[in-house]
Formats: structure tokens, sequence, C-alpha cells
């Protein structure tokens, strides 16, 4: 990360959850090659920090993660460039992304972090955009950076432009496993068939469409996700870190996204930091106790 010398205002601090998705089913593939999928995505209690300097020559962005760009390809900086030419505004600022959620696992970090730049900036700006000119920013940036701008728990449909809120969540935690490998998620979607989905409990579209935004959730029958089957013959890793939360008690246990993170949900705060305690001796695993955010 390029050494700077500004000092962190918290006044010009965001913080920028990760996800993970309750259920995923692929619905669809458009001739543009993108999938449609409904899913159910959740924050959690997990975040990179966002640190925000403005008085700059020019817009920079800088990580203190080697596999984070820090160029024009990084998806914070799109958000921000992409802000200020909707606003008319000088690229004039600087971020430093100091970055926790673990990179190319399925939690959505990058994603989160352009969402949080168009709510900072927004927000730093004095609200020039409404949530639906910023979700529509987000849109063309990616399919997951709309439901961090919604800032809810929230049933996904399409290719991630339309998002239904979804209170049926109870207050749960979920103890995240990180096995030390991304997983492409190109890759992923590439070798997924819809045809031939490995997935044993198949949620339909009708029923998803049933739900009303209240109805309950249960993690013990709707954890689901089509794309968990491609990813686990290809990294048996995923498997194994399933059976490990399973065996310390985990209300049940599902890959997130394309993966490579796994993850457990649990009833309450002592149950997870229990099978915390006992899976933090992994070797090789990063291992992280989150609230679902509802």
């Amino acid at each position: 990360m390029h050494e700077t010398t500004f000092i962190k205002n918290k006044n010009h601090t965001f913080f920028s959850p990760a996800k993970i998705n309750l259920f995923l089913h692929i619905t669809g593939k458009r001739e543009d090659g993108y999938h449609t999928l409904i899913s159910l995505m959740c924050s959690v209690g997990l975040y990179d920090i966002l640190f925000f300097s403005f008085g700059a020559e020019r817009l920079r962005v800088f990580c203190n993660h080697p596999l984070v760009p820090e160029d024009e390809t990084n998806l914070a900086f799109l958000a921000a460039e992409l802000f200020m030419d909707r606003f008319g505004q000088a690229r004039g600022f600087e971020i430093i992304l100091e970055k926790k959620i673990p990179v190319g696992a399925g939690l959505g970090g990058g994603s989160s972090n352009a969402a949080s730049v168009l709510l900072f900036l927004n927000r730093y700006y004095g609200y020039p955009f409404g949530m639906d000119e910023l979700i529509s920013m987000g849109a063309s940036l990616g399919s997951d950076v709309p439901f961090f701008i919604f800032q809810r728990p929230a049933i996904v449909a399409g290719t991630g432009e339309k998002l239904v809120a979804y209170q049926g969540i109870g207050q749960l935690y979920a103890l995240i496993i990180y096995p030390g490998f991304s997983i492409s998620t190109s890759m992923i979607y590439k070798d997924f068939d819809l045809g031939l989905t490995t997935s044993k409990k198949k949620v339909k579209s009708g029923s998803l469409n049933s739900h009303t935004i209240k109805s309950p959730f249960d993690p013990r029958v709707e954890l689901v996700n089509d794309l968990e089957g491609v990813a686990a013959l290809k990294y048996p890793e995923i498997g194994r870190m399933k059976n490990a939360l399973i065996a310390n008690r985990a209300i049940n246990v599902l890959m997130t996204g394309s993966g490579s993170a796994v993850f457990g949900l649990f009833p309450d705060f002592e149950a997870v930091k229990k099978a915390e305690y006992n899976l933090l001796k992994c070797s090789g695993w990063r291992i992280y106790a989150a609230k679902l955010l509802v």
C-alpha cells in the first residue's frame, strides 16, 4: 500500500460489510452470457474499512492487500469515478482501503467497497442522488453492488438489479471459514450446467415468488446454493469445511456465492464462539464469527 501522510478522520471513514447467500438459485442464462438468479442475501458483521481524504490532486485508491489492484480496475475507483462523472465534480480525493474481507471468497468484498464509495460520497456531498439512482449506478458496476447499496437483507433477482426487502431472518450468527485460496467466479459459472446441477435441495423460482417480505426463513431446510456442487467437485476442501462446521453443531452450512468461503449458522453468540474456538485449531483456515445484520 502507498505510504500516505493524511490523518484518518473518523468522519471520513466508512465500514464496508461482507455478505452471505442464504440461498442462491440459478434461473437461466441470457443471450449475453450472464446468468440470472434468485438469491437471499444478508450482510454480516465482517468489514473492510474505507478512509477518504479530500483535497488531493486526483482520484487515487490504495489498498493493503497485494491481490487488490490500485488502478482504474479497482471497483472502489470505478465507483468514485462514476459518482463524480454524474455529479460533475473534480476527482480530488484519495481512498485507503483496509481489507478484512477475504478476496475471491464469495463474500462480496469488492462489490461492498464500490457500494460504500457511492453511499459515502452521496452523504458527503449532501445526498444529490436518491436510492434508485444509486442502485442504478451500482448495477452498472457489478451484480452484487445494488444489494450493498440497499443495506437490508433482500431477495435479489435477475442479474442483481431486482431487490425485495426480506424481514424474515431471525437473530443468527455465522461462522465463516476461508480456506486460504480464492475461486474465480467466472470459472464456476462457466462450468455450471443449468440442466445438470448437482444441488440436492432444488429451489424453484415459483416458490420464491410466494415469499412475503416477512415470511420466516428456516435455515434448517432452506440453505441451498446451485453453484456449490460445481465448486465442491473442483475443491474438496469445501466439503471438509462444511463437515467441520456440522461437527461443531452448526444449524446448517453452505458455501456462499461462488466460493471459496463456507459458513455455518448458529443460534447465539455463545454457540458461535465455541465453534470458532474449536476450529481455530485447523491450520490453513481463516475463521470469522459474525452476526447477521438483519
